[in-house]
C-alpha cells in the first residue's frame, strides 16, 4: 500500500525550461535543521508530512509520455498526488485529451491545467470534462508561492482523502466480519432449533409409544390369550367329531346317514377342520407381529431413557428401526444384512436409532423409480464399532457430496426435503465422539459408514 504522504507529482510541458522552474520552486535543497524536525513532529506527531519534505517530481514533455509515466506509477502502487498539465501542446494530444486520458487509469487523480491562452473557455473546459473539484488553473506567468501553495494544498487533500477512504474500508471491513459472525450465529441457532424440534418430535414419539404400549398390550394380551384356549378349545371339538364320525360309520344304512351325510357336506366339515387351524396360527402370528411392532417402537424411542447414556445392543436398534420404517422399505428396495456380532456400546440409544434411520431412509429415497437393494454392515476395530449403509441408488454429485452434512442442504426437489436429517446425523455421531463418512458413484450407488466407540471418554 502507498505511503498515506503522497508528495509524488507529474508535469506534463512541452517545454524544458517549465521543468526546470517547478524544480526550483518544488525541490529546493532543504538544510538540515534538527530544531525545526522536533517542532514539526510535535506539532503534527510521527505520521505527518514533515512541512519542510520536498516534493517528488517526474517530467514528461508530452500527453502520450505522461499516460506512460501515469500507468507505470499504478501498476508499482506509487500514484501521483496531482499532475500539472499545459493546455497548450502542439505535438500531440493538447492539454484537454491528455487529462481525459489520465482519468482513464487514474480517476481521481488531481489536475492543474496550466495555461496562458487556450483554444477552450474554462467553462467550456469544465463542461467536457466533467470534473469541477478535480481541476484546478494556473495561470502563466505563474508565481512561485502560488505553485508552492497549491501543490502543498492538492497533496494534503490527496492524503485527506486516502485517510478517510482506509478509514471507509478498514469500517467495511468491521461490518462485514460483524455480518458474518452474525450469520453464523443465525444458521447455529437454526441449527440447534432443528435439533430441538427434532429431540422434541423423539420425546412425542416416545410417550406416544408408552401409550401405545400400554393401551394395546392389554387387549393384545387378552385376544392372545382366548386365541389360544381358542385352540385348545377346537382341538377337543376336533376330538369330539373323530369320535362321532367313527360312531356315524357303524351305524347301519339309514335315512340318518344320509342326512348327517348331506349336512357334512353341506357344511364342508373337512375343510373346516383344515382352516379353522391355519386362521387361528395366523391370528397368533398377527398379534405376535403387533407385540414387535410395539416393542420395536418403544425400543426406537427409549424414552424412558432419552438423554441417559446407557449400554445398548446396535444390532438390535437396527433391526427395530427397519421393522419401524419397514413400511418404507417394501416398495423401494430388498434389505440385505452382513451381521457380525457386535458388543453392546455405551450411547443414547434413541439418538444413534435415530441415525439409522435417517440413513436407511435416504437410501430407500435414493432408488427412485427402480426397486433397488439396501446393504447393511458392521463390525468391530478395535475398541469401535462400525456401520456401513448402502445402496445401488443415483449416487451424489462430487460438488454436493462436500455439502452434504451442511444444515439445510439438500439434492432432493423443493417440497420433499428439509435438508436437516443428515446434518442431525452428523452432529449426533460427533456428540457420541464418532465419525461419519461418505463415498459415492453417480449412477453406482452411495455408502454412508458410521465409527462409534464401544466405550465414551470421560469428557
Amino acid at each position: 500500500m502507498p505511503s498515506l504522504h503522497n508528495r509524488r507529482i507529474l508535469l506534463i510541458d512541452d517545454t524544458p525550461s517549465i521543468h526546470e522552474d517547478f524544480r526550483k520552486i518544488l525541490m529546493p535543497p532543504v538544510e538540515q535543521n534538527p530544531a525545526l524536525d522536533e517542532l514539526e513532529s510535535t506539532l503534527f506527531g510521527a505520521t505527518a508530512a514533515p512541512l519542510a519534505q520536498p516534493f517528488e517530481l517526474d517530467s514528461a514533455y508530452g500527453g502520450q509520455e505522461g499516460l506512460q509515466q501515469l500507468c507505470s506509477a499504478m501498476q508499482h502502487d506509487r500514484p501521483y498526488a496531482l499532475a500539472f498539465v499545459d493546455m497548450r501542446m502542439p505535438q500531440g494530444w493538447d492539454g484537454a485529451q491528455t487529462i481525459e486520458e489520465l482519468w482513464k487509469v487514474d480517476p481521481d487523480l488531481q489536475v492543474v491545467v496550466c495555461t496562458a491562452y487556450s483554444d477552450y473557455s474554462w467553462e467550456e473546459l469544465l463542461s467536457r470534462l466533467k470534473a469541477h473539484d478535480r481541476l484546478l488553473i494556473l495561470k502563466k506567468p505563474f508565481d512561485n508561492i502560488e505553485v508552492q501553495q497549491m501543490a502543498n494544498t492538492l497533496a494534503t487533500k490527496w492524503d485527506m482523502a486516502r485517510r478517510a477512504n482506509l478509514k471507509t474500508i478498514h469500517l467495511e471491513q468491521l461490518v462485514e466480519q460483524r455480518n458474518q459472525a452474525l450469520q453464523l450465529e443465525i444458521d447455529e441457532r437454526k441449527q440447534l432449533q432443528s435439533q430441538l424440534i427434532q429431540s422434541e418430535k423423539l420425546a412425542s414419539l416416545g410417550q406416544m409409544a408408552a401409550g401405545v404400549a400400554h393401551e394395546i398390550n392389554n387387549p393384545v394380551g387378552f385376544v392372545s390369550s382366548n386365541l389360544g384356549t381358542l385352540d385348545g378349545y377346537f382341538k377337543q371339538l376336533q376330538r369330539m367329531l373323530d369320535a362321532y364320525q367313527q360312531a356315524q360309520e357303524a351305524l347301519p344304512p339309514g335315512a340318518c346317514i344320509e342326512q348327517l351325510n348331506a349336512l357334512r357336506k353341506d357344511l364342508d366339515l373337512d375343510f373346516l377342520k383344515e382352516d379353522i387351524p391355519i386362521l387361528i396360527r395366523e391370528s397368533k402370528d398377527g398379534i405376535a407381529r403387533v407385540t414387535q411392532i410395539v416393542k420395536d417402537l418403544k425400543n426406537f424411542s427409549r424414552v424412558d431413557n432419552d438423554e441417559n447414556w446407557q449400554w445398548a445392543n446396535l444390532q438390535h436398534g437396527i433391526d427395530s428401526t427397519l421393522n419401524i420404517v419397514a413400511s418404507e422399505l417394501k416398495h423401494k428396495a430388498d434389505v440385505i444384512k452382513h451381521y457380525q456380532p457386535l458388543p453392546d456400546i455405551e450411547c443414547l440409544a434413541s439418538q444413534i436409532n435415530q441415525v439409522v434411520m435417517n440413513l436407511v431412509i435416504n437410501a430407500a429415497q435414493a432408488m427412485g423409480s427402480e426397486r433397488g437393494t439396501i446393504t447393511l454392515s458392521n463390525g468391530v476395530e478395535g475398541d469401535q464399532v462400525w456401520l456401513e449403509v448402502a445402496d445401488n441408488g443415483c449416487g451424489i454429485a462430487p460438488h454436493s457430496l462436500q455439502k452434504i452434512f451442511d444444515p439445510f442442504f439438500t439434492t432432493k426437489p423443493v417440497g420433499e426435503g428439509t435438508g436437516l436429517g443428515l446434518s442431525l446425523s452428523y452432529g449426533i455421531v460427533k456428540k457420541h465422539h464418532g465419525e461419519i463418512s461418505v463415498r459415492s458413484e453417480v449412477g453406482t450407488g452411495t455408502t454412508f459408514r458410521v465409527v462409534l466407540p464401544i466405550r465414551q471418554t470421560a469428557a
